[in-house]
């Protein structure tokens, strides 16, 4: 499921394909992605709009339109974006797409139809709503120690709660545990300030880093966790990885390596 990155790079895609953009029409496939709207209210609602900004928290993208409200968007596991202007170039699992004033198109594609299209009057109160706690990258280390001090939360656990800390997901949560060589189970109220604070940093530095590779895993650094996950290598301590649930998901971890804070 795309986390943080991704979502900035769609966030980015966006921007450069769609904003003040006038929507001429919008054509709607298949209707099931869009949660609040049926297929004509969801066009008729967009049609005539012009984009004029987005903004992303967390994994979530809210593009805004010239009437002040906002659609949200949610890629789900295999959610896209498409800019095209011939036909052919369409994707064949294309939900909905916007035909701009200038010729061109921007379609929302989802294979697997996990995607979660909402069409919003009031953001902020949306976000309120369903309690999506502040983007991890719009967080000070003060507002991180806050939020984790007393957790009884495992680690991984603190770290995929949306509600505490809007973006980190699987792979990220792995590789923040895998970087400061904490294990994934830790209780968080455990964990030492100074290792709480190693965390912070690895999470802004990890995240920043992805962004700037524009998440694309194959310009990652070699000895990343996801590297290692997939190729079975060892720890420097000669541990193999090991997983296991925790905090509700598959955890790739090295067991003697990371530090068990209880």
């Amino acid at each position: 499921m795309p986390e943080l990155p991704e979502v900035q790079s769609f966030k980015a895609y966006f921007d450069r394909s769609a904003l003040q953009q006038k929507i001429v029409e919008t054509v709607v496939h298949d209707a099931k992605i869009i949660r609040n709207q049926d297929a004509f209210n969801f066009s008729e609602l967009t049609r005539g709009r012009s984009f004029v900004g987005s903004y992303r928290r967390g994994k979530y993208l809210f593009p805004e339109m010239d009437n002040g409200h906002h659609l949200l968007l949610h890629f789900g596991m295999t959610g896209d974006l498409n800019y095209y202007q011939d036909s052919e170039d369409q994707s064949k699992h294309e939900r909905f797409v916007f035909h701009f004033e200038n010729g061109y198109k921007l379609g929302f594609d989802c294979p697997r139809k996990f995607a979660r299209i909402l069409y919003l009057e009031d953001r902020d109160a949306y976000i309120q709503k369903i309690r999506l706690g502040e983007d991890i990258l719009e967080m000070d280390e003060s507002t991180f120690l806050a939020i984790a001090d007393g957790k009884k939360s495992s680690l991984k656990g603190f770290l995929l709660n949306q509600k505490l800390l809007s973006g980190v997901g699987n792979l990220y949560a792995d590789e923040v545990c895998y970087q400061t060589q904490i294990h994934p189970a830790s209780v968080v109220k455990a964990i030492p300030k100074a290792q709480l604070q190693l965390i912070f940093q690895k999470l802004q530095d990890i995240l920043q880093y992805a962004i700037q590779k524009g998440a694309y895993y194959k310009d990652y650094p070699p000895d990343w966790l996801w590297e290692w996950r997939a190729k079975g290598y060892k720890a420097p301590d000669g541990s193999e990885i090991a997983s296991a649930k925790i905090g509700g998901r598959t955890t790739y971890y090295f067991d003697t390596w990371q530090t068990l804070y209880q």
